[in-house]
């Protein structure tokens, strides 16, 4: 076989683009294995960074140069053991008083080139097959490529040739069996192992024998940040690979040495047991990628751009969102403004400066904030950089401000309810972080974020967030504002709805619905027209083909095709869809025999099927449409086990049931409580949770706690409940759109045992083809046209060609609204008074309005509901639109900002 085609060709390749790039090929022999050092490289750095401090440990020594250098290693290799290694790299070790420092790592603000000294004299090496090993059985083998900085081995690689009938797959094996985890270099130097060929890249952080994990490192079918599955884009240019990008882009010194200070880091985590574990997390290439560009774009342009990053479940996100506030919180302009960009200069921008004061990392859920609060905080490597808001505190308002206004503690987590409390706070406080650019980070971002939630986010934090001469708040009498003040405030009030440029958002989601897109995607031309589209993207067909979450599509089925299958009878009538009565559909759906017939499926299939998997872990959910029909299939489930015997003979066949408040039942009230057996509302996930098979206690023989198979739901839990175990779904509730995304993919995650065949889904009300259809914009590409500006005015000429507004009293009650607004000056008691002349003022539109709606006309009454759908909608269009499009017409002020302030707390609302 020709040369050409071996794997030390490879090897050649990639050792050659590296010296290219500013590596420098070392030599195996210098290595000494028992000591894990090449102290030939460690000595030469630090004698050329550090002489004097190198001089005095030499004396401290005896001034024996061999005797200091091994009374060195010793320390370093002891100091790595107790910090680990990543800690030695980014703080130094101090031996017998003296502190050297065994790397340098470029900092934040580069002042003057100086600074870069002990940056540039880093020592970047790779060695050809190195002889690692320390124990006799393994001093044979050998690494193909071992990467090293300043004579500490950091990483190493395997390399296959599919040319030699030895690909990726052989590589990891190779590391799996050919290589004793105990050794030195495994256990206490390296923080990733590399397994490559020339088309597919994967990484180890840790080698554990046969269950050593490898995770793919390659950028996506059509390129990184791209949509596409998984994989590497082939190459284009001459005498590359598909594999390239890794020594070509990711070991390229500067990003190699920022990926080691900034992106592995060690995870600490509690066990069930009081302990601690620890693990490497290295980045996986999306992640990496994702904070890599976004930051570049914030350096270059400051703030006030928007960035949608559209992260599949199984993504990682957590962990890009943690690296991503990290490097954003220390993040700065460049020195040199020719990299600036030109647009961004011309408003101000300047080089060498902090791009933002604050990070707030923002989420919609508790659970999540605190998820979100722990992964932040394990890349904290500076005391007091995290700030956690929290109402075991105090005030949140009051936190808040305070988090926002001081110098220390540059990132904060906080829910997205949080900040109407700020704004209360601001109107009180009102000197309060004036002046500040922020980098908001907005996990799941979706319709929540994108409407008058997020417009609260930006008018806290927009300069002051309030009107200049609101001093005056207290005041007893307050002038209402003349025509040319109403008109100005107006503007200030759809002002704060639009872009701001000391705000940008980082907003993440796996389901971007247009109005996401449009509000945070980036404008782009596809196709020849204009389309919003991510800034990043890592597909759910990627994160599937990766193996990170599984395919629920995949294992879908309908009733209907269940019944054929079951019964084997292809020729079962059917009514035709378009016949059926609505009313009697959802009749037939909570009718006691239609419920208690899915009851007798749901518990057969479950037991057939699906107890069984994972070794007798498997948990399933149940969808319903309705609090009622959730508590009434709860009921059947549980009366068909027991009228089975089933409790007796699959003990672990529990039921729970998951919905809000409190209903009436049968003629009885109920709770979530009171169906469970008592079980509080809190408590129920991690009852859900528990499985006798992991339970030591009862694996022993003891009795353990009482196991639960099936979770009946209503709208809870159908978003942001992550329970791996699950592993079959029934629906029995229209799904369409991201509904029946989020919904299904409760089942995607992954686990111990669990694989693409566990999964089952079997849907009692939807089409197949309609689930098909609501999947496939999140499959792979998400993009959407933008917006016509001028929809707001048609909006609102529907709205006016009703004869039931006044132009002369919406301006009487707007300036009549401002007036109060400013008098109330936060406060709800003082608001609730100055009610009573916005209803004087709103009377005459409800007169002209009711009695059309009370009519027995039928005209009129479709005129009446005709308004009400017009005016919803035009209060819908603006609540989102003038986040986009920057109005500065009062009018559209004038239909629309009062309205949506005083729509559920008057009159007004009742056409609402």
């Amino acid at each position: 076989m020709s040369p050409i085609h071996t794997e030390s060709a490879f090897g050649d390749a990639i050792v050659a683009a590296m010296v290219e790039r500013g590596w420098r090929e070392a030599r195996p022999q210098d290595y000494q294995a028992d000591l894990g050092l090449d102290t030939n490289e460690l000595f030469d750095f630090i004698e050329a960074t550090q002489p004097d401090e190198w001089s005095e440990l030499l004396t401290v020594y005896g001034g024996d140069p061999s005797e200091a250098e091994r009374g060195f290693a010793g320390r370093l290799d002891q100091a790595i053991a107790t910090n680990g290694l990543l800690d030695v790299l980014r703080n130094g070790v101090k031996d017998r008083g003296v502190l050297l420092r065994v790397a340098y790592f470029k900092p934040n603000l580069v002042a003057h080139d100086s600074v870069l000294d002990g940056y540039r004299a880093n020592r970047l090496t790779v060695v050809r097959e190195l002889v690692y090993a320390t124990k006799q059985a393994d001093w044979g083998n050998k690494l193909d490529l071992t990467l090293f900085l300043n004579g500490i081995p950091v990483a190493t690689a395997e390399l296959k040739n599919p040319l030699t009938k030895q690909g990726v797959e052989r590589a990891k094996e190779q590391y799996r069996t050919d290589r004793d985890p105990t050794e030195l270099i495994f256990t206490r130097r390296v923080v990733a192992n590399f397994a490559i060929d020339p088309d597919l890249v994967f990484v180890a952080t840790q080698l554990k024998g046969k269950n050593t994990r490898f995770l793919p490192f390659n950028t996506g079918s059509n390129g990184p940040g791209q949509p596409g599955g998984a994989g590497n884009p082939a190459p284009t240019a001459y005498g590359t690979y598909e594999t390239s990008y890794l020594w070509e882009q990711v070991w390229q010194p500067d990003n190699w040495l920022d990926l080691l200070q900034r992106f592995v880091h060690l995870h600490k985590s509690k066990t069930p047991g009081g302990g601690t574990t620890k693990t490497m997390v290295f980045p996986r290439f999306q992640q990496w990628d994702a904070v890599k560009k976004l930051t570049a774009h914030a350096a270059t342009h400051g703030a006030g751009h928007d960035y949608l990053v559209m992260a599949s479940a199984g993504s990682g996100k957590s962990n890009t969102i943690g690296w991503l506030a990290h490097r954003l919180s220390d993040l700065h302009t460049p020195t040199d403004p020719r990299e600036l960009d030109p647009e961004a200069i011309a408003k101000g921008l300047k080089p060498g400066v902090p791009v933002f004061d604050k990070v707030i990392v923002i989420t919609d859920r508790r659970n999540l904030d605190a998820q979100l609060r722990e992964t932040v905080g394990n890349f904290e490597q500076t005391a007091g950089l995290v700030v956690k808001i929290d109402e075991k505190y105090g005030a949140k308002g009051e936190q808040l401000a305070k988090a926002l206004s001081r110098d220390t503690g540059k990132i904060v987590t906080v829910t997205l309810h949080s900040f109407p409390a700020l704004l209360d706070y601001l109107q009180r406080n009102p000197t309060e972080i004036q002046g500040s650019s922020f980098a908001i980070i907005v996990d799941e971002a979706h319709s929540s974020q994108s409407g008058d939630a997020a417009t609260a986010v930006r008018s806290a934090l927009r300069d002051l967030g309030l009107d200049s001469d609101s001093d005056d708040a207290g005041a007893t009498t307050v002038k209402a504002p003349d025509a040319a003040t109403l008109d100005e405030q107006l503007k200030k009030r759809a002002e704060q709805r639009s872009r701001a440029a000391n705000l940008s958002y980082f907003a993440f989601t796996a389901t971007p619905k247009a109005k996401t897109l449009e509000l945070f995607g980036t404008l782009q031309d596809i196709d020849g027209k204009a389309a919003y589209r991510p800034f990043h993207t890592y597909s759910m067909r990627q994160a599937i083909e990766e193996g990170f979450i599984l395919d629920p599509l995949r294992n879908y089925v309908t009733y209907n095709t269940y019944w054929k299958l079951v019964n084997q009878n292809p020729d079962e009538r059917e009514v035709d869809p378009s016949k059926a009565n609505g009313l009697l559909a959802r009749y037939a759906l909570t009718h006691d025999s239609t419920v208690a017939q899915h009851a007798q499926v749901i518990v057969e299939h479950f037991v057939a099927h699906s107890r069984g998997r994972l070794g007798g872990r498997a948990k399933s959910m149940v969808v319903t449409a309705s609090r009622q029909s959730a508590v009434q299939m709860a009921r059947a489930i549980k009366s068909y086990i027991k009228d089975r015997d089933y409790d007796t003979k699959y003990p672990d066949l529990g039921v729970l049931v998951a919905f809000s408040g409190s209903l009436t039942v049968d003629g009885e009230e109920t709770t979530e409580p009171k169906e469970n057996g008592g079980l509080s509302e809190s408590a129920l996930p991690k009852a859900f949770a528990y499985t006798r098979a992991d339970d030591k206690a009862a694996r022993a023989g003891g009795t353990g706690q009482r196991e639960y198979k099936i979770l009946v739901v209503a709208e809870k839990y159908q978003t942001g409940f992550d329970q791996p175990l699950l592993t079959t779904m029934y629906v029995n509730k229209s799904l369409t759109g991201i509904s029946a995304v989020q919904t299904l993919s409760r089942l995607n995650r992954t686990a111990e045992r669990k694989s693409q065949a566990d999964l089952a889904v079997l849907d009692f009300v939807n089409d197949a083809n309609d689930i098909q259809d609501s999947f496939r914009p999140y499959f792979e590409e998400a993009n959407t046209l933008p917006s016509d500006p001028n929809l707001l005015y048609t909006a609102q000429s529907r709205v006016m060609q009703a004869a039931i507004l006044s132009g002369q009293e919406m301006d009487e009650f707007a300036a009549a609204y401002f007036a109060a607004k400013e008098k109330a000056a936060g406060s709800q008691f003082k608001w609730e008074k100055l009610h009573a002349e916005l209803y004087r003022l709103l009377s005459p539109a409800v007169a002209r309005f009711t009695p059309l709606l009370e009519s027995e006309d039928a005209d009129d009454q479709e005129a009446a509901e005709g308004f009400r759908a017009a005016l919803n909608d035009y209060v819908r269009k603006y609540g989102f639109l003038t986040q986009i499009v920057p109005y500065q017409d009062a009018e559209l002020g004038c239909v629309s900002e009062v309205d949506l302030d005083v729509s559920r707390s008057t009159s007004w609302g009742g056409m609402i």
